[in-house]
């Protein structure tokens, strides 16, 4: 028999698989890619300047189990949850550009944010490396540039439509989704927002 808990929990899904807006800079991801889901968006600030904007894709079975988890009652649990899904299931991290930074300031920077949580450095010398290649054709990453990070059992490296390669690696893909989920991450509005966009009241 349909009830309103399972109706609440239909809501709940379609509302994580909706289109969202970046509220700090008004730049927009679309509701799915590929057999993935758009699970919340947010800033990555560097003091008052806000670099670009980031959004989650992740599977249908992690959004289900956060579905069933409160946004306030069970907030460590369902972060936890959110992290444990990431490290054991696809997930993807989308970078839209909304400042100007330099090929090799960039890769510089998410090599560093990964290091910290990743025990091989010939590992995030690799992803440092796809990275700036596919940024160095333009010299640096403009507004509007897009890199794309695929974590599963290795992170694939995409920008701007381009896929740069594959660093084979399930630690250093764990320690990718860190730098976005943990406790110390680069964005806690995206935290936030997902959140609020998949879990229940």
């Amino acid at each position: 028999m349909f009830s309103l808990r399972n109706l609440a929990l239909i809501l709940l899904l379609v509302g994580a698989a909706a289109a969202m807006s970046d509220k700090a800079t008004g730049i927009s991801f679309a509701d799915k890619m590929k057999d993935l889901s758009l699970f919340g968006v947010g800033v990555r600030k560097k003091g008052p300047i806000k670099v670009y904007s980031v959004g989650m894709y992740g599977s249908g079975s992690v959004g289900e189990t956060l579905s069933k988890m409160s946004k306030t009652a069970d907030k460590k649990k369902a972060l936890a949850a959110l992290r444990n899904g990431a490290h054991e299931s696809s997930t993807s991290f989308v970078l839209k550009m909304n400042f100007k930074v330099g090929a090799e300031k960039m890769a510089s920077a998410i090599a560093d944010s990964v290091t910290p949580r990743h025990n091989s450095a010939s590992d995030v010398g690799e992803l440092k490396d796809l990275i700036f290649s596919g940024v160095a054709d333009k010299g640096a990453c403009v507004k509007g540039t897009v890199l794309q990070f695929d974590c599963n059992d290795g992170v694939e490296v995409t920008v701007d439509g381009k896929t740069q390669g594959k660093v084979q690696s399930s630690g250093l893909a764990k320690a990718f989704c860190d730098v976005y989920l943990d406790d110390k991450c680069v964005s806690p509005p995206l935290r936030d927002s997902i959140l609020e966009n998949c879990c229940a009241p």
